[in-house]
């Protein structure tokens, strides 16, 4: 497979995954295993065009950001209140991303945590899906700072590579009361600063390699991967809210169940 292919392939895979309950970074560990590619040299190229996926969220809801802002500028309560809930809900991933570090990078390298994490995140999406009520609390800006706290410490679930930043936080909100499509765009929101955070941190991590210029991907494919993940994540935001909000998460749920039990299988034989 040539090398363009795979940047264009890994770009999709991002795209599509990033925002959906699915975890776009088991995604792209498994694919590792069936691309049969050198996981450790495009470690960069996975890191940079994760910041297509921010930049989808943003240009999708840029007139949120702007009122936002503009809120912020005269002062007004919900405005103040929706950067804090974001912000709230950032603090824990962000301190325990940091102190955990080295325990988390391990277990990226390692299919087989990948594949269990799909295949129970399944299970516990349908368990949600079955038993959460019809949430009251509508709105970013209009939820108690506890619940968006709350929503922070789900999101560190997904340090466990295959559980889905995504998944985990939009069904920790369903479990709270928070209503479904606040939820999705909740999750979407906090994934700016989230990713973000994660994505400097690795940068630095990588900054020689960058640098020097003499990583085995280069810059043009890294900057197709991160157009092509762009392009991919802003469809699938837009669909997404839609498809939750009259039909739900039961088909993620069952897909997760099923890669993860083929992952399982495949891995076993290997």
């Amino acid at each position: 497979m040539s090398l363009l292919i795979t940047a264009i392939l890994l770009g999709i895979v991002e795209g599509l995954t990033e925002f959906l309950p699915v975890s776009s970074t088991g995604h792209l560990i498994l694919a590792t295993k069936i691309f049969g590619y050198n996981g450790d040299q495009w470690n960069v190229f996975n890191i940079v065009i994760q910041l297509g996926a921010i930049l989808a969220v943003v240009v999708q809801f840029w007139r949120t950001f702007v009122a936002v802002l503009m809120g912020l500028l005269r002062g007004e309560k919900l405005a103040i209140r929706f950067v804090l809930n974001v912000v709230v809900a950032f603090i824990p991933a962000a301190v325990l991303g940091v102190l955990l570090k080295k325990h988390i990078d391990a277990m990226l390298g390692n299919a087989m945590v990948v594949a269990w994490a799909l295949l129970i995140g399944g299970v516990a999406i349908l368990v949600v899906e079955r038993f959460s009520k019809q949430g009251d609390y509508v709105g970013v800006g209009q939820l108690p700072v506890h619940k968006a706290l709350g929503v922070g410490f789900m999101q560190c679930l997904a340090m466990i590579p295959g559980v889905s930043r995504s998944g985990a936080t939009i069904m920790g909100a369903l479990c709270m009361g928070i209503e479904r499509r606040t939820a999705a765009e909740f999750s979407f929101f906090l994934a700016v600063p989230t990713m973000c955070g994660a994505t400097a941190l690795q940068l630095w991590d990588n900054r020689h390699v960058l640098a020097a210029g003499t990583g085995p991907v280069g810059f043009k494919l890294i900057a197709v991967g991160f157009v092509v993940s762009f392009v991919v994540a802003l469809a699938v935001i837009k669909a997404f809210i839609s498809y939750i909000s009259a039909k739900g998460f039961a088909p993620f749920a069952y897909y997760r169940i099923l890669a993860g039990f083929i992952a399982i299988m495949v891995l076993m034989r290997t």
